[in-house]
């Protein structure tokens, strides 16, 4: 029993970083908006999923930026109507939601999932009247 313990005690943190496949990550945020920040900070931005892999971003300044993600490896890519470099993150099931590292350069950015709204981003943008 002990033996049992132990190793189910080790398995779980190599589970835990474990890189969602594409097919997980699907699963997990389509048809969800997503708020993301680091640990302990104010949201940064929202994303909202889409089926078929469309998303749209926002740094929570009522700008979006439509896109699409997709897998490279074990990496999830994002590519957004402003920019036609790929945002390429790994993600990870937490207990509180999930965790994404900033692959384009390593070791910079983490973001956690700080909650999930059921509603679609209001995106009236800067650019709203004539």
């Amino acid at each position: 029993m002990r033996l049992t313990l132990a190793l189910i005690c080790l398995a779980a943190p190599l589970w835990a970083e474990t890189p969602l496949t594409a097919d997980q990550f699907e699963a997990y945020v389509t048809g969800k908006t997503l708020t993301f920040g680091g640990r302990g900070q104010d949201p940064y931005g929202a994303e909202q999923y889409s089926p078929g892999r469309r998303v749209i971003w926002t740094f929570l300044d009522n700008d979006c930026a439509e896109g699409e993600w997709y897998a490279e490896g074990v990496n999830i890519c994002f590519l957004y109507d402003f920019d036609s470099t790929a945002q390429c993150w790994q993600f990870f099931q937490e207990p509180g939601g999930l965790r994404a590292e900033f692959m384009n350069d390593p070791g910079t950015s983490v973001l956690y999932e700080a909650r999930e709204g059921g509603k679609p981003l209001a995106c009236p943008g800067p650019k709203v009247g004539v």
